[in-house]
């Protein structure tokens, strides 16, 4: 790409950035140059201190070891360079390659149409040299299956924009073979709109992502922890706050992560699908398609309530249960219901009703039977006295809405096509109150779809027609390119319906 706009999907090998290896390893370097040169300061201002042997050698042989220095220096630059010179990416219709290694050489590729998230991540030193890294969540990794690091910022907007226009199921342009001297016009020609016009939905302001950690239990907790500490110190002679420096700093770092991610934070929409940024250090870009969502919770945790502020997170297939994914599956940390409403939109754009404003509102903050919810029976009020009458389900022509929750309130929302299996449990005590459990089966991650103490007919109801709805609406969706959604013809059964898919039952009686 140096240079020039690639055609997309041309399959010419191309490198990373020069300084790429730097930003890798800038620790060791700091670590070696930190290390040789306490020592050779020490020995230079105190040749004879006999604490330091090493700082008296060097002193006694200054030019022998400025030589040392140097071949170091030059063995660090000569292992760079080699670095950033057999590390090499590929672009292709079906795939993403990338090489690297010297001695042990390692080839990587991913399918292009299994990548569902395509991120930017800028570490601070990167951001120093205008770098960024590029990462590929692909579907049934479990992790992220390749990055590519370092090319520049505007490079990597636009191999994110290549790679998803790919995704797409689209095909790159062609144009006629031209002449020599309009080479350089044909190939702009053959060259898709990849840059999408990003418009602004949600956004966190500073004042309201501080209040949210504040009224958060991590917050919370981290407020008891200073005056339990205060109260000992004054009660107790002798006491040391090292005792709870351990809780301290870990409800400190879980803040932090929550304040790093919240900062600065927005989510604009493209026509690649919902473009998320955040990060006051290290700063991230991600881009999930539309399609590539596999089940969404909106929750309130009870001191949001008042302020009406909402949080809503994905499972995302790729994303996987790294340590990162729980930030990763964030798509708004804080927000209003105009916010969620704006996300919702973008992640779920035909809710499959036609009044979804109203139908969330009531999955979010309602109970009982309005809006075509189906709750649980009066008979598990032994069970669950304050919030059988919140519990229950939701079904619209494309999605599946279950809620649950009277303190920490959630919605959880699966797609019909996205709903990979189906179970049905009942404990001893539900099966005294004639009530079970409908599991809805996702990718790994942070949402678990549960249809709680339903009345044991209604669960076996859900149970066999989502089974159909699932198995209708994937008939209807390519699995691969989320671009083209209706690809495929339904196979029939003998009374002209798809026949549903298996589905599994834990002794639902």
């Amino acid at each position: 790409m140096s240079g020039r706009n690639p055609v997309a999907g041309d399959g010419s090998w191309r490198r990373v950035h020069p300084v790429s290896p730097l930003v890798r390893g800038w620790i060791a370097v700091v670590a070696i140059a930190f290390v040789y040169g306490q020592n050779a300061f020490n020995g230079l201002l105190n040749p004879g201190m006999e604490a330091d042997p090493g700082g008296a050698w060097l002193a006694e042989r200054g030019p022998l070891a400025v030589l040392i220095g140097l071949g170091v220096l030059l063995l660090v630059v000569l292992g760079f360079v080699a670095s950033w010179w057999f590390t090499r990416y590929q672009i292709t219709e079906h795939h993403v390659n990338v090489n690297s290694g010297i001695i042990f050489r390692q080839q990587r590729q991913a399918r292009i149409d299994r990548v569902q998230a395509v991120d930017i991540a800028q570490p601070l030193l990167a951001r120093i040299f205008g770098l960024a890294e590029l990462k590929f969540d692909v579907a049934d990794s479990g992790q992220s299956a390749m990055s590519l690091s370092y090319v520049k910022l505007a490079e990597a907007k636009e191999l994110r924009n290549e790679i998803l226009f790919l995704a797409s199921g689209l095909k790159p342009t062609t144009v006629p073979p031209a002449r020599a001297t309009d080479t350089a016009t044909s190939e702009q020609a053959r060259i898709p709109a990849l840059e999408a016009t990003e418009f602004v939905v949600a956004s966190v302001p500073p004042g309201r992502l501080v209040g949210s950690l504040l009224l958060h239990p991590l917050g919370i907790s981290l407020a008891v922890s200073v005056i339990v500490i205060v109260v000992l110190m004054l009660k107790i002679e002798g006491f040391g706050p090292f005792v709870l420096l351990p809780t301290f700093l870990g409800l400190g770092g879980a803040l932090w992560n929550g304040f790093n991610q919240g900062w600065n934070f927005k989510a604009a929409t493209g026509d690649d699908g919902l473009r998320v940024s955040y990060g006051l250090l290290d700063t991230r870009h991600q881009t999930v398609p539309p399609g590539r969502v596999q089940a969404i919770r909106i929750s309130s945790p009870w001191l949001w309530r008042a302020l009406g502020w909402y949080r809503v997170t994905v499972n995302v297939a790729g994303f996987g249960q790294n340590t990162d994914t729980a930030q990763r599956s964030t798509l708004l940390p804080v927000g209003r219901y105009d916010d969620v409403m704006a996300v919702l939109s973008v992640v779920l754009p035909d809710p499959g009703t036609a009044d979804p404003v109203e139908l969330f509102r009531a999955g979010i903050s309602g109970s009982g039977p309005d809006h075509g919810f189906t709750g649980s029976p009066r008979s598990v009020r032994p069970l669950s006295p304050l919030a059988w009458r919140r519990q229950g389900y939701a079904v619209t022509g494309t999605a599946l809405l279950a809620r649950s929750g009277v303190l920490h309130r959630t919605l959880v929302v699966v797609p019909h096509e996205r709903s990979q299996g189906l179970l049905l449990t009942q404990g001893p005590l539900a099966r005294r109150c004639r009530v079970a459990n409908v599991h809805l089966a996702t990718t790994p991650g942070p949402v678990s779809p549960v249809v709680k103490q339903l009345a044991l007919g209604d669960a076996r109801t859900l149970f066999l027609e989502q089974a159909d709805r699932a198995a209708a609406a994937r008939a209807l969706h390519d699995a691969n390119h989320w671009i083209q959604p209706a690809a495929r013809q339904t196979p029939s059964g003998p009374d002209g319906q798809r026949p549903p898919e298996p589905a599994t039952t834990k002794d639902p009686s």
